[in-house]
């Protein structure tokens, strides 16, 4: 016990990084989800088919070869400091993905309530608005959830671009000490971490169980 208190403050320390780059990816990605989903539901066909093109690139390209492409590969372009690559990348990367779940939950809602709007004299952004997020986002709460989860463990591969993280802290103590008691510190950070990120889900969750 005297050794996990030891090693605690070291191992969490790497958490810092981890949840910057969290809490920019989150506050990014999801307003750009919600953006690039209604352009890629846009009856403009250059925009929709521009951001289908950029959801299929960052959705089928892996997160760390993208992350050596911001970080090493724009070096001699345009250089920036390993934590604002980790960050663009991972907006950039979760922007794909959130964009396909909220065009799913706004292709959801059923088409007369389109109409319905339109009868009342809504414009489609106070149809989007009132009528279609609202309802969609209910829809879409438990994929986002499922990403949101996902993102704390992608949080790890910053370590590829020398950020120290929660991963590498423990992969430090581990190779000094020749013990593996911090690979399992570090596991119980992320358990706990993640036991935070559902219960929020959960009451965000609740918050939208009006709209039936």
């Amino acid at each position: 016990m005297d050794y996990i208190l030891e090693i605690l403050p070291y191992i969490w320390g790497g958490a810092a990084n981890a949840f910057k780059v969290y809490g920019v990816t989150i506050v990014c990605a999801i307003p750009l989800g919600i953006i690039c989903a209604m352009g890629r539901l846009s009856k403009f066909k250059p925009l929709s088919l521009l951001i289908d093109m950029y959801t299929w690139l960052f959705r089928g390209t892996p997160l760390m070869l993208q992350l050596f492409f911001f970080y090493f590969g724009l070096m001699n372009v345009y250089p920036m400091p390993a934590l604002t690559a980790a960050c663009v990348t991972f907006v950039i990367n979760y922007t794909a993905y959130f964009t396909e779940i909220f065009r799913a939950g706004i292709q959801s809602i059923d088409k007369g309530q389109y109409e319905a709007a339109k009868a009342l004299g809504m414009t489609y952004g106070q149809t989007m608005k009132r009528i279609v997020i609202p309802q969609g986002v209910k829809v879409v709460i438990p994929p986002l959830g499922n990403e949101a989860i996902t993102l704390i463990k992608d949080t790890a591969l910053i370590s590829v671009i020398s950020l120290a993280d929660i991963t590498k802290n423990a992969k430090v103590v581990a190779a000094r000490d020749f013990d593996i008691t911090s690979y399992v510190v570090a596991a119980l950070i992320y358990l706990a971490i993640t036991f935070v990120i559902i219960n929020v889900f959960r009451q965000i969750e609740k918050k939208f169980a009006y709209y039936r």
